[in-house]
C-alpha cells in the first residue's frame, strides 16, 4: 500500500483567535514495506499528522492518496481504509476493554463483518505475531503486566490485518525489557509481513535501530527528511530543534575525536560493539 500525501495544512479552532497551525503545507510519501521514523518535539505536529493517513481527521487543505486514491472523496468508506491503516495510539491499554484478552483482539474482526470462527483465527494469529502466549487468551487483560497489555492493544489492530501500522510511541511508559520486547515485535512484524510501518517516537535510538528512512518534524513542516544516516549526521541542526543523536553516536564521535579510528556512521549500540571490537582485533594484531 502507498500513501502520498500532497500540502496537507490542518489548523485548530480556525477563524477565532486561538487558531493554530498544527501541520503546515506537509508532502511526503509512504511506499509499501517501508519503516519509517517520525521525530520532532513536544507540539510539532506528528500526532496530528499521522491521524489523517486513515481519515480520523479530515485536512483543512491538501490531499491524502491512498493507493491512488483521494481519501476525501465522498465514495471512500472511511470505516473500512481504518481496516488497511491501522493506528495504535500512546497508552493503548487504556483502550482494552473486553472481559478477555481473546474477546479484545476480536473486536476489530467482528466490527469488520467476520465470522466468530474468522475472528478467533485472526486474534490467534495476531498473538503469535506480538509474541503473546495462547494461555492468556481466556485471562481478563487487566491481569497482565504492562507490556502484555501493549501487546494485546497492538494485536487488536493487527488482527484487522493492516497493510499500513503507524505506532505513536509504543514503548512509552514500559520498563527495559517491556521496551525491548514491543520493539522486537515490532521489528519481526515488519519482517514476517513486509508491513509498511511508520513509528512515531522521541527516542533516538529506537529510530536508529528500526527506521530506514526518517521524516523531522518543528513546528507543523517537514524540517528534514532522509535515510538514518542523512538525519543523524546533522547533530547541530537537531540540537537547535530539542532534539538529539542516539548517545552512542555521541559516544563514538567522541572516540574518535581522541584518535580511535571508528567509522562516522555508528548509531546502535549492536553496531558500536561490532565496530570496537573489530578495533580492538587490530590493535591486538599489531602488538
Amino acid at each position: 500500500m502507498h500513501i502520498k500525501v500532497e500540502n496537507l495544512v490542518y489548523k485548530y479552532m480556525p477563524g477565532t483567535p486561538f487558531e493554530h497551525i498544527a501541520v503546515d503545507d506537509v508532502s511526503f510519501e509512504i511506499k509499501k514495506g517501508e519503516f519509517v521514523g517520525l521525530i520532532g518535539h513536544t507540539g510539532s505536529g506528528k500526532s496530528t499528522l499521522i491521524q489523517h493517513l486513515n481519515g480520523l481527521i479530515k485536512p483543512w487543505s491538501g490531499k491524502i492518496f491512498v493507493d491512488g486514491v483521494d481519501i476525501s472523496d465522498k465514495e471512500v468508506k472511511l470505516h473500512e481504509l481504518r481496516f488497511k491503516v491501522g493506528i495504535v495510539f500512546q497508552y493503548p491499554e487504556y483502550q482494552l476493554f473486553e472481559e478477555t484478552v481473546k474477546k479484545d483482539i476480536m473486536f476489530g474482526p467482528k466490527n469488520m463483518g467476520l465470522s466468530d470462527e474468522e475472528a478467533e483465527e485472526r486474534a490467534r494469529e495476531a498473538m503469535n505475531l506480538v509474541g503473546l502466549d495462547h494461555s492468556l487468551a481466556e485471562k481478563s487483560p487487566f491481569e497482565l503486566s504492562g507490556g502484555q497489555k501493549r501487546r494485546v492493544a497492538i494485536a487488536g489492530v493487527l488482527a484487522m490485518q493492516p497493510e499500513v501500522l503507524i505506532l505513536d510511541e509504543p514503548a512509552a511508559g514500559l520498563d527495559p525489557h517491556g521496551r525491548n520486547e514491543i520493539l522486537s515485535r515490532i521489528e519481526y512484524m515488519h519482517k514476517e509481513k513486509n508491513m509498511s510501518i511508520v513509528l512515531v517516537s522521541h527516542s533516538m535510538e529506537d529510530i536508529a535501530r528500526m527506521a530506514k528512512r526518517v521524516i523531522v518534524m518543528k513546528e507543523g513542516k517537514i524540517a528534514a527528511e532522509g535515510s538514518v544516516h542523512d538525519i543523524f549526521k546533522k547533530g547541530e541542526s537537531l540540537k537547535e530543534i530539542n532534539l538529539d543523536v542516539p548517545q552512542i553516536k555521541r559516544l563514538t564521535d567522541e572516540l574518535r575525536r581522541r584518535g580511535y579510528d571508528l567509522p562516522d556512521d555508528i548509531y546502535t549500540v549492536e553496531r558500536a560493539h561490532e565496530e570496537i571490537l573489530k578495533l580492538f582485533e587490530m590493535e591486538h594484531h599489531k602488538v
